[in-house]
């Protein structure tokens, strides 16, 4: 889920109109002042297209000219207001901007007399009556992904950069567990990201089952003359482009009272309505005879057993009879020169039958082509010569 919300936040330099990996320098590819809430600073691909290809920062959006906009709170005679306003890297210039975490009093006015602000891409101390605008939150500089990195602050660049690239390399595992840590947006990517099934109206769930969610909608919420029933079909093990499984789980109860935007049905990789990429596991930080030198890790026969870690890919597998020249190519169990045991597992029509288990190297679908007459060696044509045919 996270992978396919990074990917439709993504700006590219490259391109028709744009450059290419050869030609650009280390200024293009480098951080301006002007990424600041627009661009994410951290996650961009590691490799020849570093600092090319980069993230939507959190709350940036795109304004009618395509120039990139970031939300600021407005401050009005010393006092912070609820007014957001966004503004371009042109408009942001001429304002003192204060850092998200100043700190407030409670009428919203600042409470130490110097505030850390930006003004004309220059940070620096201000004094409190100077501020115009001030960050809506701390996470407005980086993306989604990197915003989902527990004390972010605290880390190296070089580390939250591939942090956050590998965070979006995450398969779905056969049972999510929701981070006991968290940043607090998980649940916001999670339904943003279109695999959880949430409702749109609210009502009472009338019925719960495997594959269907049925929900008798609030009376204030009915249009006249409807049935005022929503049927939310769910999901099943289907397969994604990335040859993972889709599945959704219902995790509500018939009964349960629920309200516009409560998840119903949990998707691949979500756990309550929450991203859950991984599990929380036990870890210990000891040297172990040598066996976790480096980067290695030791994993305990119980995370095998409890299949904690367990994912299910979904391939599919085409196989096509054409017409040769020399003949049609056939769809057959009678195939020469092949084991009884390797066939064990097709029907008559030579295609391998349904709940089959196989390993890998089994044959699914028996075929067999026409082949003409071969050009032979000159070692086989007198071996022939002498032995006959």
């Amino acid at each position: 889920p996270l992978s396919e919300v990074t990917h439709k936040r993504r700006i590219s330099a490259l391109g028709p109109g744009g450059l290419t990996r050869e030609r650009a320098g280390f200024e293009v590819r480098d951080v301006h002042v002007t990424h600041y809430g627009r661009l994410c600073p951290i996650e961009t691909p590691e490799g020849p297209n570093i600092g090319l290809i980069n993230s939507l920062s959190a709350f940036a959006r795109c304004n009618e000219y395509g120039f990139l906009e970031t939300p600021y709170r407005r401050v009005v005679d010393g006092v912070v207001t609820d007014e957001v306003d966004y503004l371009s890297a042109i408009e942001e210039g001429q304002f003192v901007i204060a850092q998200a975490n100043a700190k407030l009093n409670e009428d919203g006015t600042f409470a130490d007399e110097l505030i850390t602000a930006r003004q004309k891409g220059e940070s620096g101390l201000h004094p409190r009556e100077h501020a115009q605008y001030m960050d809506v939150a701390t996470n407005q500089v980086v993306s989604i992904a990197a915003s989902l990195i527990p004390f972010l602050e605290h880390d190296d660049a070089n580390r939250a950069l591939m942090g956050a690239n590998m965070q979006r390399q995450a398969v779905p595992t056969l049972k999510a567990d929701k981070p006991l840590v968290g940043t607090g947006i998980e649940r916001n990517v999670a339904v943003d990201s279109g695999v959880t099934a949430v409702a749109k109206r609210g009502g009472v769930i009338q019925s719960v089952d495997a594959s269907r969610i049925v929900v008798k909608v609030n009376e204030e919420e009915l249009v006249p003359g409807e049935a005022g029933i929503d049927i939310y079909n769910l999901t099943k093990y289907t397969r994604s482009n990335q040859n993972t499984c889709i599945n959704q789980r219902p995790c509500v109860m018939p009964g349960e009272p629920v309200s516009r935007g409560d998840v119903l049905a949990d998707g691949p990789s979500t756990d309550l309505g929450e991203l859950a990429l991984g599990q929380n596991m036990r870890i210990a930080f000891m040297p172990w005879n040598g066996y976790n030198f480096e980067d290695s890790i030791l994993v305990s026969e119980r995370v095998v057993q409890e299949d904690r870690f367990t994912t299910i890919h979904i391939q599919e597998l085409t196989c096509v009879a054409r017409d040769t020249k020399l003949g049609s190519e056939e769809i057959t169990a009678d195939i020469p020169n092949v084991g009884e045991s390797a066939l064990s597992k097709l029907d008559e029509s030579g295609i391998v039958y349904i709940g089959a288990e196989v390993k890998g190297g089994d044959i699914l679908v028996g075929k067999v082509t026409p082949k003409g007459e071969t050009q032979l060696t000159p070692e086989e044509k007198l071996l022939r010569a002498i032995f006959g045919e």
